[in-house]
């Protein structure tokens, strides 16, 4: 636990130092939970969503996508369910005065007994060697098995509370799994309470009289309210997806983890419209080409884990999320849900209007089911940066910080530095840079020893520096330097653009 804590702390002492996040208004002290992307961290965030956009949309010829406004009629959150049941179940400690929510202290109680398990597991793999059989030791020894069902009979006893609204069996659950608020290990416990989590505002004078509205919590319902809109204007025949990108705002009591968790993030969301009946079908592709999607940036896939819902959103009948092993363990980092007809025929109810499709080969209209797919952009983020900070001993028995951010995502994608501030080097490296700067995102870089620089490349990720020194002059060719590797080759100025092209292409 200390580690992963010093592990996160790594991370935001050196997103802060080379520009990638500061702390919001950090002048004032900062605020809790939001936080500003600096010039590398706004190129990241930028190469992340392009890579999700082409993804998404460019590479699919029946997906489009849109921009809705964060403003949205109250009436939208009425129907989505949100105003009367997006809540959170919090709780107070009465001896440390700190709030928790009730799932994640369940959540956290079932991630220690899963730990028990396995470390059972592994001393076992260990004893029995090669004929050791995981499957039938977890299924046979006594002890694992006990603390299974203990797993089961508490996620089975909440999901039960929380269906039925029971919010003192919820606090009972806590005192009956001797649940201590982790920082002064008191199980002094308050009632558990529901909280909203919608930011509201006032605006001026509506139609209705009603001046209250709300910052969206999720970008979703954009896209519901314009299924008709964008399937009429793109003569989209089913299936066929929407999809957009944008902020949404929750009050999060317990904002926490860097930018994991905070109260105002970015969505990169898509809802695919399908046959009634159709839905499990879509929701298993979906399932695996979101994997293959996180897959192709090279990170290992043991860093990724499915994780099917327990309790479902009011509006699904089948949920998963894609987990990432961050610094602080498996979280959840992409959900894909079987939103079912819900979000359409409620919005149908409350507007008066009719969110049909006329589906031309069974020559009749229904409302599609809905599979969404929907990422935090920063939460993608914190996952790339965390995979890619690495800290290296080199054969020379020198060490550096670098960061293997996947080439095509890298803020910045060449450094180019002249050997010398003198004898026309700096005026041969601006030449080189005015080529390159139209298609790739450059540095020219000229301070300090030509070592250092590439230590402070390294730090930041760029993948290729490139040295301007004085037989440039006279044979017009360069050294490029790859930050992985850290070999060099003399290359043609001429060819330097296609060199780049080809190592930082996406294919």
């Amino acid at each position: 636990m200390a580690n992963q804590e010093e592990n996160l702390k790594n991370i935001i002492g050196h997103a802060k130092e080379y520009g990638f996040v500061f702390p919001s208004s950090e002048i004032y002290d900062g605020l809790s939970a939001a936080y500003d992307y600096g010039p590398l961290g706004s190129e990241l965030k930028n190469n992340i969503k392009q890579y999700w956009w082409k993804a998404m949309v460019q590479m699919h010829e029946n997906i489009v996508g849109i921009d809705a406004s964060i403003f949205m009629h109250p009436t939208t959150w009425k129907a989505s369910g949100h105003t009367d049941a997006f809540n959170d179940p919090l709780i107070d400690n009465k001896d440390s005065k700190k709030r928790y929510r009730a799932d994640v202290l369940v959540e956290d109680w079932v991630v220690k007994i899963e730990a028990k398990i396995n470390k059972e597991v592994t001393k076992a793999a260990k004893r029995f060697g090669e004929a050791f059989n995981e499957a039938e030791f977890r299924a046979t020894n006594p002890r694992v098995t006990a603390n299974q069902e203990k797993i089961d009979s508490a996620e089975n006893r909440f999901k039960t509370a929380m269906d039925a609204d029971n919010l003192e069996d919820v606090r009972q659950l806590i005192v009956d799994l001797e649940i201590a608020d982790p920082v002064s290990g008191s199980r002094n416990w308050t009632d558990v309470r529901q909280f909203n989590l919608m930011f509201s505002t006032e605006m001026g004078a509506m139609a209705d009289g009603a001046s209250t509205i709300y910052l969206r919590p999720e970008t979703a319902q954009g896209i519901f309210v314009n299924f008709l809109n964008v399937q009429k204007t793109s003569r989209l025949k089913i299936p066929f997806g929407i999809a957009q990108i944008g902020k949404a705002f929750r009050n999060e009591i317990i904002a926490r983890q860097f930018i994991f968790r905070m109260r105002e993030f970015e969505q990169m969301e898509m809802q695919f419209f399908v046959r009634p009946g159709e839905e499990m079908k879509w929701y298993e592709y979906w399932k695996e080409a979101r994997m293959e999607w996180h897959l192709a940036l090279g990170i290992p896939e043991e860093k990724y884990k499915f994780h099917d819902h327990l309790k479902m959103a009011h509006y699904a009948n089948a949920a998963t999320d894609i987990e990432f092993d961050f610094p602080f363990g498996f979280k959840e980092l992409e959900g894909i849900h079987s939103r079912t007809d819900f979000d359409l025929k409620q919005h149908e109810k409350h507007s008066g209007k009719k969110l049909q499709y006329f589906d031309p080969e069974l020559n009749e209209s229904y409302v599609p089911y809905v599979i969404e797919t929907s990422i935090g952009l920063d939460r993608m983020f914190l996952a790339i940066l965390s995979n890619s900070i690495k800290n290296e001993q080199l054969e020379d028995g020198s060490s550096r910080v670098v960061m293997r951010i996947p080439n095509f995502l890298a803020p910045c994608k060449a450094a180019i530095m002249p050997l010398t501030k003198k004898d026309g080097l700096p005026e041969k490296a601006r030449e080189i840079l005015k080529t390159l700067q139209m298609d790739f995102n450059c540095q020219y870089d000229e301070k300090d020893s030509i070592g250092k620089r590439y230590r402070r490349q390294d730090a930041i990720g760029t993948p290729i520096s490139i040295t301007v020194d004085h037989d440039s002059l006279e044979d017009n060719s360069v050294t490029i330097r790859d930050r992985d590797t850290m070999q060099q080759e003399r290359v043609a100025i001429a060819d330097l653009s296609s060199i780049l092209f080809n190592k930082l292409k996406l294919k």
